[in-house]
């Protein structure tokens, strides 16, 4: 019998999701590992883990139908899930030059913000929360911004999309609180360095250094071991 903690990470193979997936493997959980497009890189993921240990399914996790299908996978494979970690991230470059300014947007620019945030923590949260009640624990942990406190670059519609996950996260808490199930949001301002951070002008990095009191800037692996301890027991 399996009694490792099973955790499923959405765009758990590139950037932070790659490094959260190892970090939660390297600490003896099971880990599904979905992904949209990066099939390949899932895929060796997976084997690199040890395909005893993890999966890695295909899921757009904005498409409710997928990530039902996924959950089903995922808790066939290794018997129930114990957490999930909304990570995926919907086409969004942290690029300061290339940023469209407020009169230029679009409400479609919002639109797909917030449908591969707040959408996609919906889908996976409601998909897997039964389980949750039914074995009266779960952890829901959600990857936020602080960029929505202070926008030291104004990325309008990732900012927004990551402010509306607080509220929603606030507010499963209060229900879901009950059953033993805890939600977070954790917030790793810019991180240096994941594949949507790449295009990050080094003035940026260091202007947010400069504004925190260690003088550096937040690391892949400090978001994925607060998130572990997060989903842990």
């Amino acid at each position: 019998m399996n009694m490792a903690r099973t955790v499923l990470v959405t765009g758990g193979a590139r950037g932070l999701g790659q490094v959260i997936s190892k970090t939660l493997a390297e600490q003896g959980f099971n880990i599904i590992i979905d992904y949209n497009q990066s099939k390949e890189a899932a895929e060796q993921l997976a084997q690199e883990i040890g395909n005893e240990k993890a999966i890695a399914l295909q899921a757009d996790v904005t498409n409710r139908k997928e990530v039902d299908q996924l959950v089903k996978e995922g808790t066939e494979k290794f018997g129930q899930i114990d957490a999930v970690v909304n990570n995926a991230l919907v086409g969004f470059k942290f690029d300061p030059t290339a940023q469209k300014a407020f009169p230029d947007m679009s409400w479609e620019d919002y639109q797909q913000q917030i449908d591969g945030t707040l959408k996609a923590a919906f889908n996976v949260v409601q998909s897997v929360v039964p389980q949750f009640i039914e074995h009266q624990s779960g952890s829901i942990v959600s990857i936020g911004t602080n960029l929505y406190q202070n926008p030291v670059v104004p990325y309008h519609e990732y900012t927004t999309a990551k402010a509306a996950l607080i509220g929603f996260t606030r507010n499963i808490a209060a229900e879901l609180g009950q059953y033993g199930i805890t939600a977070n949001v954790v917030s790793g301002g810019l991180l240096k360095t994941t594949d949507a951070s790449a295009v990050t002008t080094p003035e940026v990095f260091d202007l947010i250094a400069q504004s925190t009191p260690l003088k550096k800037v937040t690391t892949p692996k400090d978001v994925a071991n607060t998130v572990a301890y997060l989903v842990s027991e």
